[in-house]
């Protein structure tokens, strides 16, 4: 859209742009282009816009991808794009605010990418509501004021590395790509802005608890200029982590890299199992297809062979009515990398569906003082792993506490939602999760 377009839409929409709510629309139609382009479109995308205003950068992915989700929160504005998209079954409208917009209701539509002339008073809120752990993005094309774009991919030693960088590159690779001049904005802002490219990191990093790192950096740079011993937790003793680690004991928190931070939030994760993501030579025991115990071999043998064995799921259901789901760690030796129940574990020889449930529920996610209900017994097949499973629930409302190395991030989610993800994108899930889900809803 060109500046004129812009003006008269704005009109038509009876907006006046509010500087207090960084309204700075873009007017420059190459560069809309070329922004769209940073995106690598895909024909079965799901890109997610937020602060499309009058849909600068919108109309240059229209047709281009499977769907458009345009977060806006101007009202007006919002009401505007409706009517402009009206027509367009694959353009879906919000009038929300950016920063507290549920992106739960996301994932179903993966493969998702994000885009965002992002205002620049809320930009940084906006980042972290969508861009943290766990997220469905694939992808990010952003434009904030340059300082802030600075402040993103900003590196160790320098004024602008603080917790907003560390957030984003501890999952994030950040390439700013270019410079926006303030004439091609209407109106025109009073600094420049910068277009960045984020790349979501796999296997950058070891993996490690994402809510002690974010405590971590939170109490670091709480006084940066204050050395680290005073801001770090009493135990284990600060000169004895930085001399493992090789770092200077009287360094500040602006000092240390990424790295550096990733090591400190394993050496505090005080989880026992944080560094085993599972025990191969664990021995479980075998049985027949009545369940009926025929003799014992380790986890290791058990998965090789094909040896029917038994497990147990649990779904741990909320106040309001929702499932705690965990993404398995790229670790495991099973389903790396999908969602999977709320706890599972095998039984080890000689325990009880029960006991095993119990056990798995304090190691794996930290639940205790509730009696887990069993729901209903799968027979062992090839979608189980040729485990027999007994499915459990548990209510519960706590806050989940899971080993790095078993586990990556857990969400919360209602049976409607799972139900429309699953439909999706069934590749996403544990096919032993799947089973346990149809038992469940059939209930």
């Amino acid at each position: 859209m060109t500046g004129h377009e812009i003006r008269e839409a704005l009109e038509e929409a009876g907006v006046r742009p509010n500087r207090q709510l960084g309204q700075n629309f873009l007017c420059d139609p190459a560069v809309a282009g070329w922004i769209a382009e940073q995106l690598d479109p895909q024909p079965g995308d799901t890109v997610v816009e937020v602060g499309p205003g009058t849909g600068a950068l919108s109309e240059m992915l229209l047709g281009r991808v499977k769907r458009l989700v345009l977060i806006e929160f101007d009202s007006r504005l919002a009401a505007w794009l409706k009517k402009r998209f009206a027509d367009r079954p694959d353009v879906e409208v919000y009038h929300e605010d950016g920063a507290r917009f549920d992106p739960r209701v996301l994932w179903k539509y993966r493969p998702v990418k994000f885009l965002g002339n992002l205002p620049y008073s809320s930009g940084g809120a906006i980042l972290k509501n969508f861009l943290s752990r766990p997220h469905p993005f694939e992808r990010a094309v952003i434009m904030l004021q340059k300082e802030v774009i600075d402040r993103l991919g900003a590196v160790p030693r320098t004024k602008d590395y603080g917790v907003l960088s560390l957030r984003i590159q501890s999952g994030w690779d950040v390439k700013p790509l270019r410079v926006i001049p303030p004439e091609a904005f209407h109106p025109r802002p009073q600094i420049d802005s910068t277009v960045a490219l984020l790349e979501p990191l796999t296997d950058r990093f070891p993996v490690f608890d994402a809510r002690r790192f974010d405590e971590l950096i939170r109490r670091g740079f709480a006084q940066r200029r204050k050395q680290l011993r005073k801001q770090m937790p009493e135990e284990p003793v600060w000169d004895e982590v930085a001399e493992d680690l090789g770092i200077s004991p009287a360094a500040r928190a602006e000092e240390l890299s990424p790295d550096d931070w990733v090591a400190l939030a394993k050496v505090y994760d005080p989880h026992p199992l944080k560094e085993v993501p599972q025990k191969d030579g664990e021995l479980f025991d075998v049985v027949d297809e009545s369940d009926e115990v025929v003799g014992q071999a380790t986890r290791s043998e058990v998965h090789e062979k094909g040896l029917l064995h038994r497990a147990v799921h649990i779904f741990a259901i909320n106040r309001r009515g929702e499932l705690l789901l965990q993404k398995r760690s790229r670790l495991k030796d099973a389903h790396p990398g999908v969602w999977d129940s709320s706890v599972a574990g095998h039984l080890d020889s000689g325990e009880g569906y029960e006991e095993a449930a119990r056990r798995e529920m304090v190691e794996e996610m930290g639940i205790e003082g509730v009696d887990p209900e069993e729901v209903g017994r799968i027979q062992a097949c090839e979608a189980t792993g040729w485990e027999h499973v007994r499915l459990y629930m548990v209510r519960w409302d706590g806050s989940p506490r899971f080993p790095c190395a078993e586990v990556e991030s857990v969400l919360w989610l209602a049976a409607d939602q799972v139900d429309a993800w699953m439909a999706a994108r069934p590749e996403d899930f544990a096919s032993g999760f799947i089973e346990c889900w149809k038992l469940a809803r059939g209930r």
